[in-house]
């Protein structure tokens, strides 16, 4: 590593912000549905608009960073996360919930910027890590954030809202303190103009040499798994009887599974698999996490079954930033890489959008198989190009 305090940094500053965003992810559609009175479909709707301001604006923060420097982008978008944390507490209506999540969107657009840290001060054969480390700071988040919002959720909503951005503040402060910028020479501003989108960049990106696969396997499997981001919650609530500190629970099982294989499995997975059945098997965990949720009968069947979930994201997702990184030229990480979470940013707007209409219209079961289906295929997929050499992998 290039440096490790920097690396220590960066995954704190992630994590606390994390801890923010991952209070809210349990209490988000029940209180969506039980205190405003908004439907299925409407909830698919709230959890849309947070991943299409994500997709709009991360690439133009993913440019800016390679510009300004990774510190101030992400100082300032912790501000905005915080603010809308704030909104949140005070939502009673539909309008107002729904500006409080366009404007965690961007704030939650700086990941490109962080990993684009991490790219810049990790060498290619220790991106992975890099990544995973990132990988793990959500997992942590998801570990202690969705258990803290299950249990603030009984003494009123607005203090999980509070305690959110209490957090996100509390990571721009740390920011502020003690992160350096990874960037020493920047590009010039000159002829820098923001859009909303880039139509040639992204033409290009996706043609460049294994990049674009990547990128699109990366979207599919965001797609997969964003089918439940608002309908996990409901399911358990409304099918299986769980409470909102039981489904804390479960979020905090997947960010546990999910912590431990980022944190330090994945290092040793990639020294041992090759990356062709890193991915296969993470494909493979992934579907039957997902296919199988509607089925756990009780609260520990499906905890089991969110473990395999959490293996195949917690595999899958740090190997393919890495491998997007690791083909990108190197005066384009902060772009590509806020492309790459911009495509997933449109994942997690189609998924949730098919989610809450499958719910409602098709049944419980329907998002989740949805997921498992779309997993498979991506098997499907994966083998066909490594056979025919359109996707080269170790």
């Amino acid at each position: 590593m290039k440096n490790k305090k920097a690396l220590t940094i960066i995954f704190l500053t992630v994590f606390i912000d994390l801890l923010g965003f991952g209070i809210l992810i349990p209490i988000l559609p029940t209180f969506a549905s039980g205190e405003i009175g908004i439907s299925d479909f409407g909830i698919g709707v709230i959890i849309a608009i947070y991943s299409l301001t994500q997709f709009l604006f991360n690439p133009i923060i993913g440019r800016i960073s390679d510009r300004v420097g990774r510190r101030p982008v992400i100082l300032v978008t912790l501000l905005i996360t915080s603010l809308s944390y704030i909104v949140f507490s005070f939502s009673t209506t539909f309008m107002i919930l729904f500006a409080s999540r366009l404007l965690a969107g961007i704030g939650g657009s700086n990941i490109g910027a962080a990993q684009a840290y991490i790219a810049d001060i990790t060498d290619k054969s220790n991106r992975a890590k890099g990544m995973g480390m990132i990988g793990a700071a959500f997992g942590l988040g998801f570990v202690f954030g969705p258990i803290m919002g299950g249990f603030l959720s009984e003494f009123g909503y607005e203090y999980v809202g509070f305690a959110s951005a209490g957090f996100s503040f509390l990571s721009f402060i740390f920011a502020l303190i003690f992160l350096p910028e990874s960037i020493k020479e920047k590009k010039p501003i000159t002829n820098f103009s923001i859009s909303l989108f880039k139509i040639d960049d992204f033409k290009r990106i996706l043609k460049l040499p294994n990049v674009g696969i990547f990128i699109f396997l990366f979207f599919v499997i965001i797609f997969s798994v964003a089918n439940i981001y608002g309908t996990f919650a409901l399911l358990g609530q409304k099918y299986y009887g769980f409470t909102d500190r039981e489904n804390g629970y479960l979020f905090g099982i997947i960010g546990i599974v999910s912590t431990i294989i980022q944190g330090g499995l994945i290092k040793r997975i990639s020294i041992l698999w090759s990356e062709k059945a890193i991915i296969i098997f993470g494909l493979i965990f992934l579907t039957f996490g997902l296919g199988l949720l509607p089925y756990g009968s009780n609260f520990t069947g499906v905890a089991f079954i969110c473990s395999l979930l959490a293996v195949g994201t917690g595999i899958l997702q740090p190997t393919l930033i890495s491998l997007v990184s690791k083909y990108s030229p190197e005066d384009e990480q902060g772009a590509i890489l806020g492309f790459n979470q911009s495509i997933a940013s449109l994942a997690r707007v189609l998924g949730p959008l098919w989610g809450g209409f499958a719910f409602q219209a098709l049944g419980y079961e329907a998002p989740f198989v949805t997921g498992g289906v779309f997993a498979f295929f991506s098997i499907i997929a994966t083998i066909y190009l490594l056979k025919t050499n359109r996707l080269n992998l170790n």
